[in-house]
């Protein structure tokens, strides 16, 4: 068969194929243009899910009737001429490839007027192609009705109504999310469904409570952080408040709608040592950046990008949220410091909390002010647990007594007043109750020390007078020996003494008093079920974590009030401390309100 030019029909049927596969994806390129010609209100109307009809109105500039006829032209556009507009994308769409697409799959009719024109103009695409006058304000609307009404094979593989509806829904929550000064409205088959005001940006808070739900925004911290050309803004939902499936993940990059692997995997990461097993972080994140460091045009639907510097995106994502979390936590806002004295680590944290990125010079970052009950936590070198200063003064009233003459702080955490069963420590806050599991706190104190002694020089061993042989299977056996550098870089030295037994030498000084048979037992458990393919970075993380809970104080132990007391302090010097290792909470809060209604009083 000889070589021969495709016709423009079958050209737009491919491109179709490749950006049209539901009604959602038509509605991802109207809503797009309607975004690129300034609209300050949208909206859409859905029939059958959107197979019958997808009509987008706007009030944007509009169009002119001679624009109107390239709209539906192959790779006509107004957003870019030159290559090196290519370069420099700052527009949703751009390739001038959507509406004749559909046109190709669909009936397709546009309405526009410009706002100093007297009247719009009509042009249904295939008919001719010639615009006439037509009635309509300021603004454009696009009707597509009879979807794949051409192409009956293409509507085969289209789901139930309901189905349909669902992906136009999300879809429509996605780009509301990301345009909270733009007012939203979706019908279906003359319902209301949404109804979404305009927003100023002071305001945005309203439109993810709304869309996202209010337990999000009231478990979430409010992101603002700038560096290296890079910012991030938006919300990052606390670990406590984790998901069983990824279904609250919006990620913006300067405006458009993206799913990045490498931002997925910077998030995943920043969260890793915070979540429990097989739970999904909630977050909305807006990342800007220079349009020049970042290629939109990888692929036809444009939801995935290619990062110029992968690497800096993946950094000042993964610091940044990071830091945010380890910032995050904790506890009620101390009371009664002394007005207009510098604060200090001590001191009840103001609206934003702001620190300064390593990696990054000039970062700043900006946590908005938690809600009540949870405040961020200074961090700063972990002393031990349960020290008591030499002239016998509980750590927490030495601190108080810093202050200064007549001022006593009330500490985050509150002051230790009981243990119940040996499990739980009770203390009294500023505005209420804490419970502290001291277990999981503990757990959570000693993971964090180990993590910072291994990243400045590795971990401590300390040798044991006796070693310790250890009965194993030959399968451990050999995966001691061949992991035993990963061993040796968390602080475990062991040998093989026989077939199935292997002998431990030294211990992380940090758990010299733990059980280390038991110790070995578990991190070789741990390597067994990480198996082989998990990054090393993430092998000792795991590895840390499982020594953690070795070397934390373990139920039913009695602890004085100045232990209780201390620990109290330690997990106030803590970074995220609202969690265990694995992911559970460390602590809850019940304010005197919460107190009243469990007694009715005030009824």
């Amino acid at each position: 068969m000889s070589i021969r030019r495709l016709p423009p029909e079958l050209v737009n049927q491919i491109a179709a194929g490749e950006i049209i596969e539901r009604p959602a994806s038509v509605l991802k390129e109207l809503l797009e243009n309607a975004l690129d010609a300034g609209a300050g209100a949208i909206q859409v109307d859905i029939e059958a899910g959107g197979t019958r009809l997808i009509r987008v109105r706007d009030d944007g500039r509009g169009m002119a009737a001679a624009d109107l006829a390239l709209a539906v032209e192959s790779h006509a556009t107004s957003k870019i001429a030159a290559l090196d507009d290519l370069e420099h994308i700052a527009t949703l769409g751009f390739r001038g490839e959507a509406l004749p697409s559909i046109a190709s799959v669909a009936a397709l009719t546009i309405t526009s007027r410009r706002v100093d024109a007297d009247h719009g103009h009509r042009l249904k695409a295939g008919q001719g192609q010639t615009p006439v006058p037509a009635p309509h304000p300021p603004g454009t609307t696009v009707e597509v009705r009879d979807l794949f009404h051409s192409v009956p094979a293409r509507r085969k593989f289209l789901r139930t109504e309901r189905t349909e509806l669902r992906h136009v829904q999300e879809l429509v929550r996605r780009v509301a999310l990301g345009r909270p000064e733009v007012a939203f409205r979706l019908t279906h088959n003359g319902r209301d469904l949404l109804h979404l005001p305009a927003l100023p940006a002071e305001r945005s808070e309203q439109r993810v409570s709304e869309l996202m739900g209010r337990a999000f925004t009231e478990a979430a911290l409010h992101l603002d952080t700038e560096a290296a050309g890079l910012r991030l803004q938006g919300w990052v939902g606390l670990p406590t408040a984790s998901r069983g499936q990824p279904d609250l993940q919006y990620v913006y990059l300067n405006g458009r709608m993206i799913r990045d692997r490498l931002i997925t995997q910077a998030l995943r990461r920043a969260y890793a040592d915070v979540l429990f097993k097989d739970r999904f972080p909630a977050y909305l994140l807006h990342l800007q950046m220079d349009p020049a460091l970042v290629d939109v045009n990888v692929h036809p639907t444009k939801h995935e990008v290619r990062f110029r510097d992968g690497r800096l995106v993946f950094d000042f994502l993964h610091r940044q949220v990071t830091r945010a979390l380890a910032h995050g936590g904790a506890a009620p806002e101390e009371h009664s410091v002394e007005a207009g004295r510098p604060a200090g680590p001590g001191d009840s944290a103001t609206a934003e909390t702001r620190w300064r990125g390593d990696a990054f010079g000039s970062a700043q970052t900006r946590l908005a002010a938690p809600q009540p009950g949870r405040l961020p936590l200074p961090v700063a070198e972990a002393r031990a647990v349960y020290a008591v200063p030499a002239d016998g003064t509980p750590a927490a009233e030495a601190e108080s007594a810093d202050l200064g003459v007549g001022v006593r702080a009330v500490p985050r955490l509150g002051h230790a007043i009981a243990q119940i069963h040996g499990v739980y420590v009770l203390a009294e806050s500023a505005t209420g109750l804490i419970l502290v599991d001291m277990h999981a706190a503990h757990e959570r104190i000693v993971y964090e020390r180990l993590k910072r002694q291994y990243a400045r020089e590795g971990i401590a061993r300390q040798p044991l007078l006796v070693p310790v042989a250890v009965g194993v299977t030959p399968a451990e056996a050999d995966m001691a020996e061949d992991s035993r550098s990963l061993l040796e870089a968390v602080g475990l030295e062991v040998d093989r003494a026989g077939p199935e037994q292997l002998r431990l030498r030294a211990v992380p000084a940090l758990l010299a008093r733990a059980d280390g048979e038991a110790l070995l037992r578990d991190v070789l458990a741990d390597l067994r079920a990480q198996g082989g393919t998990a990054a090393v970075e993430a092998r000792q993380r795991h590895l840390l974590a499982t020594m953690g809970c070795h070397g934390s104080v373990r139920a039913n132990r009695r602890l004085t009030p100045a232990e209780q007391e201390n620990l109290l302090r330690e997990m106030e010097r803590t970074p995220n401390i609202d969690q265990c290792n694995h992911g559970r909470p460390t602590w809850v809060a019940l304010e005197m309100a919460d107190l009243d209604r469990l007694f009715l009083r005030g009824r």
